[in-house]
């Protein structure tokens, strides 16, 4: 069968989208807001342009975007220090001008004057002083006040600590640092009030909310924000009538009577990834563990449960360590998956195929632990200048340093290579699987390409240029190609199981590839509205990432037909030892659905993320997309390949059992008990307030706030004793203890195993 059209549909979408994405990265990186210098009226210079980039510096080495965040990106217990600014220095204003016309403070003025003097501050703040010619900025003496009063006191904030905010005593302590920090501040709120040359609106499309200085959603937002909704129902609508025209094919057998993987003796390099395995359970361990912590920092700030514990693993250092550990883990899971299938695809293993395996672990163990211990060190200011290349980076998602990130890399292309090695005799081959096995090459050609875009900024780079870089990684790699790659391998293990036609699985994927990608490039730009980007990112980036969430509506007949194949049949009894991996297939699917496209799609629509931006509705999307469907996926590919490396022996499903429930009911409950109605009540008061608020220690630190952080424990505790529970039971299948003691019928299948392995 021909899949040209599928082919030709897929470049046509790859094509298109990335020519988009690039031409308006290109415009949005050209019309960054600028970094000026800031002169105050009297002449006095306040600080560079320069070293505005020094103060964007000081904050990425101390933790940046992991402790509290810019324009809405970073960790969530402090608070967002460019709308934190902008309502500092604004109240310091409206004070200041109160007091000039003999008032103790604007609170008691006349509601006429205040009127009067709110004017006079949106004026102040949303004119746009920037003279281009000289690279210049002058501003108010009372503005210019203003940042010396808040730049001793953020200063106070980060060399005494802020136990609110989970800023440990001595983060900071350089004067000439401190100074720093506070001009970067100051420019990341300019940016947000001040309108952009000729428009009404602010760099950052008026964000945060902030009623002082008239950021309000813009009419775009709104506009676009309808629109997305539009094109949402009509996708849906176009794809369940595509599902309901289209010939059905069930899954009807027959099945195989014996196991395909029953006489199919794992070679030297398949055995070499069991360690991957083993790595990806401890890491995931690890990243609990730093999770726990994490969220408990929100409630006690400087210590664990009287322990200062900050003094050894502040916050920073926990969350960065939290977020980079699950790309590891999850990644590792599918690497190990790819290097186990490629083999078995096409039935062939290169010379020093096991070396090349054993030399990527090596290098995956010295990436891991150099960049957490970098980590560690560069945000407890202990590297010096070299905290860029050897400690943290201070991004999110990609906070590991500039070495470890280059020799990620070096691994990726390695992996790259031992793939294409093992799939080389599989092209020679003009089979029926040649299509999906293109796709499946194609999507590792994708991995260590868009891992890259991570390196097109520097250490100085502009912060508009830093993200839309990063959003390449979080958005394209980790959310995109990954997933076209882990669902091309699941395809190819079913049909290796004989359970899926090749015919069928190949059209499945390829059009949900299309249909997945068509939404997933451009949306990319639904990560951007507010990151100093323009009108045309708001619209690109409302649609496309409305479109993203089309796909996921079909779901649950994916789930459906996982399910099915997870039932023992009569004539293949066998199917039943793939249960629990299918089983975490199908937990996939659901919170596909429930994380991806329900809480995605709350935040996704750009007057919602408005409000919502850098609040606790973000991570209940990342930790039920990120967790619920990748790593969910993870798990599920490496009990796929532990139950094909010894297909013969059955396993002692208890544990496996216990673990599923408590880990897909731990992560309900977290969300449901906690995350969510935090996230609401800060949706509400961002509305209400101001984003300002919304994150401020007055409300975070409130008693209903603290209850609900507190109602995490339930769930956490289900979810750490899954996870425990499935820790042990993979220990097991090294150990022995997590199989079966061998019956009549284990040995029969046994000797079965050795007679066909003696024909071939």
């Amino acid at each position: 069968m021909s899949y040209k059209r599928y082919w030709l549909a897929l470049t046509v979408v790859i094509l298109g989208s990335f020519a988009v994405l690039g031409t308006m990265g290109r415009k949005m990186i050209s019309q960054a807001p600028p970094l000026p210098d800031v002169y105050s009226t009297d002449g006095q210079l306040l600080f560079t342009g320069a070293e505005i980039t020094d103060g964007q510096n000081v904050w990425q080495s101390i933790g940046g975007q992991e402790i509290g965040t810019v324009w809405g990106h970073g960790a969530y217990v402090a608070p967002d220090w460019s709308a934190d600014w902008l309502h500092r220095e604004s109240e310091i204003l409206l004070d200041t001008w109160a007091r000039q016309k003999g008032a103790t403070d604007f609170a008691t003025l006349n509601i006429e004057i205040q009127a009067g003097l709110k004017a006079r501050l949106i004026r102040e703040e949303r004119t746009n002083a920037y003279d281009s010619a000289r690279n210049r900025v002058v501003i108010s003496a009372e503005r210019s006040a203003a940042f010396q009063r808040l730049a001793v006191y953020y200063a106070d904030v980060f060399g005494t600590g802020r136990k609110e905010y989970a800023i440990p005593h001595g983060a900071l302590v350089d004067p000439v640092k401190q100074h720093q920090l506070a001009a970067f501040f100051w420019w990341s709120a300019w940016a947000t009030a001040t309108e952009r040359p000729g428009s009404d609106v602010s760099y950052t499309n008026n964000w945060p909310h902030e009623p002082l200085v008239g950021n309000n959603a813009t009419s775009g937002a709104i506009l676009w924000s309808m629109i997305s909704v539009v094109a949402l129902i009509a996708g849906i609508g176009a794809l369940v009538w595509w599902n309901a025209a289209r010939e059905k094919e069930h899954i009807t057998g027959p099945f195989p009577v014996r196991d395909p993987f029953l006489g199919a003796k794992p070679i030297p390099s398949q055995r070499a990834t069991i360690k991957y395995f083993v790595v990806v359970v401890i890491l995931w361990g690890v990243q609990i563990l730093m999770g726990a912590i994490t969220a408990h920092y929100g409630v006690e700030g400087q210590g664990f449960y009287g322990f200062p514990l900050d003094k050894y693993l502040p916050y920073a250092v926990t969350r960065t360590w939290h977020l980079q550990i699950a790309i590891f883990w999850i990644a590792t899971s599918w690497l190990a998956t790819g290097l186990y299938v490629g083999p078995a695809v096409s039935g062939h293993e290169p010379k020093y195929q096991r070396l090349g395996v054993n030399v990527l672990f090596g290098a995956l163990v010295l990436v891991v632990g150099g960049s957490l211990a970098g980590e560690w060190l560069g945000i407890q200011q202990k590297l010096g200048n070299a905290w860029f290349w050897i400690g943290a980076q201070g991004y999110e998602y990609v906070d590991l340093g500039r070495l470890w990130q280059i020799l990620l890399f070096v691994g990726l292309v390695l992996w790259l290579v031992l793939m294409v090695r093992s799939l080389k005799p599989a092209f020679k081959k003009n089979s029926e699987d040649r299509s999906l096995l293109s796709l499946f090459l194609v999507s590792s050609i994708a991995i260590p390409t868009f891992y890259a875009a991570g390196l097109m900024y520097g250490q100085r780079s502009h912060l508009v240029t830093a993200e839309y870089w990063r959003w390449w990684v979080v958005h394209l790699w980790v959310e995109g190609f990954f997933e076209v790659f882990a669902t091309v391998v699941i395809a190819f293990l079913f049909t290796r199981l004989k359970l899926l036609e090749i015919r069928t699985a190949t059209k499945t994927v390829m059009f949900s590839t299309i249909i997945f990608l068509s939404g997933g490039i451009i949306g990319t730009f639904h990560h951007l509205y507010f990151a100093g980007s323009g009108a045309g990112v708001i619209a690109l980036g409302a649609v496309f990432s409305a479109l993203e969430v089309v796909p996921l509506t079909l779901i649950g007949y994916e789930a459906w037909e996982n399910l099915r194949l997870a039932k023992p049949m009569e004539k293949a009894p066998w199917i039943a030892n793939y249960k629990w991996p299918i089983y975490f297939f199908v937990a996939v699917a659901f919170w596909n659905l429930v994380g991806a496209g329900v809480f995605g799609f709350l935040i996704n629509p750009p007057v919602a993320l408005y409000y919502m931006q850098g609040l606790n509705l973000t991570p209940v999307h990342g930790h039920t997309a990120l967790f619920g469907v990748y790593g969910m996926l993870g798990l599920g590919l490496t009990l796929f390949c532990l139950r094909v490396l010894q297909p013969a022996r059955k396993w002692k499903e208890g544990l496996l059992k216990a673990s599923f429930w408590l880990i897909n009911l731990g992560l309900i409950f977290m969300v449901v008990l906690s995350m969510f109605p935090i996230g609401i009540l800060q949706a509400e008061a961002s509305i209400k307030y101001g984003t300002w608020y919304a994150r401020s220690a007055e409300f975070m630190q409130s008693e209903p706030m603290q209850v609900l952080r507190w109602m995490r424990v339930p769930g956490d505790v289900l979810f750490a004793v899954g996870a425990a529970l499935l820790g042990w039971f993979v220990l097991g299948l090294l150990t022995g203890h997590s199989y079966e003691p061998e019956s009549d019928r284990t040995r029969a299948y046994k000797e079965e195993r050795e007679a066909v392995l003696s024909i071939r």
